[in-house]
């Protein structure tokens, strides 16, 4: 038994070593498979911070992943030790770099849950490289932990309002605009297509349908993204959700619902993704490529 016990702890000892020499090791996000390079810069618009990436002229500094600040804020735990470091993730865009002169759409993004638009970053950088000024939104600090707001019974219909208006406010800003989402922010996305006119094309990526969005339907043209969900409770009841909008449907055999993020797909530990099967860079190859095809062929004529 002692033996037995030595070998666990050693066995903990090793595990928690490897995942730590994981997490400091320096990550590059996927390239951008665009002819354009990829400033970033990052907004505070009164109630939103607001993620910008946009063609750009190659000048400057490589920006961080995240800002130093707001990685102070990350939680901290043992959990952490199963995620790269941020500070050791490089992307490809350049902060405030100079903007290539031309006309390019708009695409407002929503990360899932109140994930940080960042957590998308390579997805978000390969539209831009194409062409696009991207806008990924914050949700409004602490509002998906509100324990009063998400005690009630309707709790994810009134953060679906909440963030609603979010997206409405930059619409006032910029117009007409596409828009897509991950999980709660593709429910989103289905929601302001299926209302707002401001909406010229949207996707849903992975995210069941909130709202009254599968009474009125969708008009705008509109494309549910979904990963492989075949077998697990409650899909049947989502997928026909999502059937009766009538919008077309593209569904990623072996696909993983946290695939479509860098954290899912790239930063957490190799170990992890191993066990989820998530071969998490061809997914994310796979994302950008629909992504950028739906979008050329609604936005850009």
């Amino acid at each position: 038994m002692r033996r037995f016990l030595a070998g666990l702890v050693l066995v903990v000892i090793l595990a928690v070593l490897a995942l730590w020499i994981e997490r400091e090791v320096p990550i590059e996000l996927p390239a951008p498979t665009g002819p354009f390079a990829v400033g970033r810069s990052i907004e505070d618009w009164h109630q939103v911070r607001a993620w910008i990436w946009y063609p750009a002229s190659p000048n400057g500094q490589h920006a961080d992943y995240a800002p130093a600040a707001m990685r102070a804020h990350l939680g901290g735990g043992p959990l952490r030790f199963l995620t790269h470091d941020w500070a050791k993730v490089r992307p490809h865009s350049f902060v405030n770099a100079p903007r290539r002169v031309g006309n390019y759409p708009v695409v407002l993004f929503r990360g899932g849950g109140s994930a940080p638009a960042v957590n998308y970053t390579t997805l978000l950088e390969d539209l831009a490289s194409h062409g696009y000024v991207v806008v990924g939104i914050d949700a409004r600090d602490g509002a998906s932990r509100n324990p009063e707001l998400c005690a009630k019974p309707d709790c994810y219909n009134r953060l679906l309002a909440l963030w609603i208006a979010d997206i409405s406010f930059v619409a006032d800003r910029l117009g007409t605009v596409g828009i897509f989402g991950h999980s709660f922010g593709g429910a989103q996305a289905a929601q302001f297509c299926a209302h707002d006119p401001r909406c010229a094309a949207g996707i849903d990526v992975d995210g069941l349908l909130l709202g009254d969005v599968v009474q009125h339907g969708i008009a705008k043209p509109f494309l549910f993204l979904l990963s492989d969900h075949r077998n697990e409770a409650g899909s049947d009841r989502i997928r026909a959700d999502i059937e009766s909008v009538r919008r077309p449907i593209v569904v990623l055999p072996g696909g993983s619902h946290w695939g479509f993020s860098d954290d899912g797909a790239v930063l957490k530990s190799r170990v992890l993704r191993a066990l989820f099967r998530i071969d998490g860079r061809r997914q994310l190859a796979q994302t950008a490529r629909i992504v950028r095809g739906f979008f050329d062929a609604h936005m850009k004529r």
